[in-house]
């Protein structure tokens, strides 16, 4: 029996792996996954370049009373370009805010080069007060 070489993960799974790290908190594995030179673009904010300025954001998110998770409706890839429809949901304390986010992926070697979120601030405002609301309830 010949030992197979490991074959190369498919882009779709790298950014899989790369929001699974983001939802349990693992910081350190998800940038892991990305190019020294990411740029990570979100609607209406400024635009983040560099590892290290990405790395700043996500470790300042990584406390206690804050959190996030995803939930992929779908994913498709083209070569090293990932495009995903998904619901994103960022917590903080007792609120959870839901939003739909449509997000592009470009990798290079292995790691991601590009972020590029796609959301409405209109829906995120709704999310944020649906959010708050769920959490005065729930009291």
């Amino acid at each position: 029996m010949t030992d197979q070489p490991e074959l190369p993960e498919n882009s779709a799974t790298l950014v899989r792996e790369f929001f699974a790290a983001l939802e349990l908190g693992s910081v350190d594995e998800a940038l892991e996954l990305l190019d020294p030179a990411i740029v990570w673009k979100n609607t209406g904010l400024p635009t983040v370049r560099g590892k290290d300025r990405v790395a700043a954001l996500l470790r300042g998110l990584d406390r206690p009373q804050l959190g996030f998770a995803a939930d992929m409706h779908h994913i498709a890839e083209n070569g090293d370009i990932v495009l995903t429809d998904r619901t994103d949901y960022l917590r903080a304390g007792p609120v959870r805010i839901g939003f739909w986010v449509s997000g592009t992926f470009e990798l290079r070697e292995g790691r991601i080069v590009l972020w590029d979120d796609h959301f409405s601030m209109g829906n995120m405002a709704r999310g944020a007060v649906v959010g708050a609301a769920r959490a005065i309830l729930r009291r």
